[in-house]
């Protein structure tokens, strides 16, 4: 369970960060990236129920 305004992750863009969070209250249902993976711009991060 995440609660809304909690950081979910942190996303580094050309030397910036960019910290994600938590829109509404939820759970998560799966999480598809690991520590420092590249991802592609329409990756999926992380799945909500």
């Amino acid at each position: 369970m995440v609660e809304a305004g909690q950081p979910l992750a942190v996303v580094e863009a050309m030397k910036m960060q960019n910290i994600l969070r938590a829109e509404k209250k939820a759970r998560i249902k799966a999480v598809h990236a690991a520590a420092g993976q590249s991802l592609a711009v329409d990756e999926v991060i992380l799945e909500f129920e």
